[in-house]
């Protein structure tokens, strides 16, 4: 695994690499190449990496820790805590004028938003395509840096302008529901997002190094992030790390992509999933609650009409904001398999089959889990190690 991983570093396609498994009792951590191209500072084991949509399944962690305190419940309205969501419109069709709608059928859901199944996310294809995306770049609600420039109140005022793409519970679309969810913990809880998952999962966790910005006396560990040129392949500056939008405070903690981590935080929070639930003794989230996470909650129909990218349905499903491994067609593909990955190369799985847990953390910017062949590359070395 090291010599293929170094390759990408030294072939330009990365500007560093770092690893984290687990199987049982045993860790194994590798760093490769620098955090920074320009300043040559290498990749430590505590780098600290924006993990952009891994964010996702700690958000959906957070919401079922108040699901359990009945504090949340997954099949009631939103409308009490969110009442920019109450009285949805939809649109007739996808490409028809924002005005052009029906009432939705059903309130949404705290479900629909942990399954993505609220009627709003992102559309994969041109920015512009469709009357509703020109509506959502106008707006400000999402684009290629997160988060959103607007406080959470407000981002939320603003996505309640906004008509449904489809109905409630029809069908799957990328992102948005985690967004939301964020700010419906911070009003089901009474504090700021982070705070909350500060206290509730970050502190019990050990996580020290994750949160929504990294703060000055931690910018000599955050690494620089890139982007491949369309016209010449190299590496390109995308987010340089000491003149980075993380590293100040947000004005929207995206539940979403907003979050900066290590390998041994998230290894952590990989872990107590893993373990049902419980770490170090102390329980995090119920035995039945981790189960639900991790459970695909999707119909067939729900795949197949939620586009995304080509193939990805294939063996996947959905759970509570993360993936689910559904079908053996590959030496990683392994049924029961859960994580997700980032949009900066990050990647994340646990194999409860297994006992294991696989950490990828790379910082270049690309729109596919596997547009670059590094992240299959990772998947497919660990697995072929496993002798017993």
């Amino acid at each position: 695994m090291h010599e293929v991983l170094a390759a990408y570093v030294e072939r330009g396609e990365v500007a560093g690499v770092a690893t984290l498994i687990g199987r049982r009792d045993a860790i194994q951590v590798d760093t490769i190449g620098c955090q920074s191209r320009e300043r040559r500072d290498p990749i430590r084991r505590d780098t600290i990496f924006r993990i952009a949509s891994m964010t996702k399944p700690i958000t959906a962690a957070a919401a079922m820790i108040l699901v359990e305190e009945c504090k949340l419940r997954l099949d009631e309205p939103v409308d009490r805590l969110l009442p920019e969501l109450s009285g949805r419109r939809v649109l007739e069709r996808i490409d028809g004028p924002l005005e052009a709608t029906v009432p939705a059928r059903r309130p949404i859901t705290l479900r629909d938003l942990l399954t993505f199944r609220m009627g709003l996310g992102m559309l994969v294809g041109p920015p512009d395509r469709y009357p509703i995306q020109k509506a959502i770049t106008a707006l400000g609600i999402w684009g290629r840096k997160p988060p959103p420039p607007h406080e959470p109140d407000e981002w939320m005022r603003r996505l309640g302008t906004l008509p449904l793409i489809y109905q409630p519970g029809e069908r799957w679309l990328y992102h948005t529901g985690s967004d939301v969810l964020g700010v419906l913990i911070a009003r089901a809880s009474g504090r700021p997002l982070e705070r909350f998952l500060r206290e509730r999962l970050f502190e019990p966790l050990g996580m020290t190094d994750t949160g929504f910005h990294v703060p000055p006396e931690k910018l000599d560990r955050f690494a620089s992030c890139y982007q491949g040129n369309p016209l010449t392949e190299a590496l390109a500056p995308f987010d340089d790390a000491r003149d980075s939008q993380w590293s100040r405070p947000p004005a929207f903690p995206s539940g979403g992509s907003g979050l900066v981590s290590t390998l041994d935080d998230y290894a952590a929070f990989a872990r107590m999933l893993l373990s049902k639930g419980e770490a170090g003794g102390r329980r995090i989230l119920a035995r039945p609650t981790v189960k639900a996470m991790i459970t695909d909650h999707l119909t067939p129909e729900q795949k197949g009409d939620s586009g995304f990218f080509p193939g990805f349905w294939d063996n996947r499903g959905w759970g509570f904001g993360l993936s689910v491994i559904t079908r053996r067609d590959g030496i990683a593909a392994v049924p029961g398999r859960f994580g997700w990955d980032g949009v900066y190369g990050t990647s994340w799985y646990s194999d409860p089959a297994e006992d294991l847990i696989g950490i990828l953390m790379i910082q270049r910017l690309s729109f596919a889990p596997t547009a670059v062949g590094i992240n299959a590359d990772f998947w497919t070395l660990l697995y072929q190690a496993i002798e017993d």
